[in-house]
């Protein structure tokens, strides 16, 4: 397998992980905050990808119009492809994760709950998204019955 000055070159320019630690190590920074609070943070990586597809249009249009495998595969095996998906990955994942880390902020959802998964937000990111989603519910719904149960006790 040969390596692409094109996939480093296009990821060199993409400093996502600096982002995902301050959201997980220092969520409570007001310099996390403000960062975070910032649709910049998903501009660079938005803007990046679009970069990457504008050019390819012809190529990605009709795979991604009428997915099939086989031209979805040829696709990706490519380097161009491949760091294409990839960058889609991280601007994506990246943006996910900004609106949770937001959200769990103004819910006041714990740091040490939203550190794990943020994590798998970012590394296996759908199942992520669905325990933040599990995990909003679970909040809201101890928010919710708290008052009663201190009523009932007194």
């Amino acid at each position: 397998m040969t390596s692409s000055p094109f996939f480093g070159q296009a990821l060199s320019g993409l400093p996502v992980l600096p982002l995902w630690l301050l959201m997980i190590v220092v969520p409570f920074w007001s310099g996390t905050q403000r960062v975070m609070r910032s649709p910049l943070t998903v501009v660079l990586p938005a803007t990046l990808y679009a970069a990457l597809v504008v050019p390819r249009l012809g190529e990605v249009l009709p795979v991604v119009l009428q997915p099939e495998l086989e031209p979805l595969s040829m696709l990706l095996a490519r380097p161009a492809g491949t760091t294409i998906a990839w960058v889609h990955f991280l601007a994506f994942d990246l943006f996910v994760g900004r609106c949770a880390y937001l959200d769990s902020r103004e819910r006041g959802v714990s740091a040490w709950l939203m550190a794990p998964t943020l994590i798998t937000i970012l590394m296996p990111g759908p199942p992520g998204f669905v325990i933040y989603l599990a995990l909003r519910e679970a909040v809201r719904l101890r928010r919710t019955s708290t008052p009663a149960l201190k009523e009932h006790s007194a």
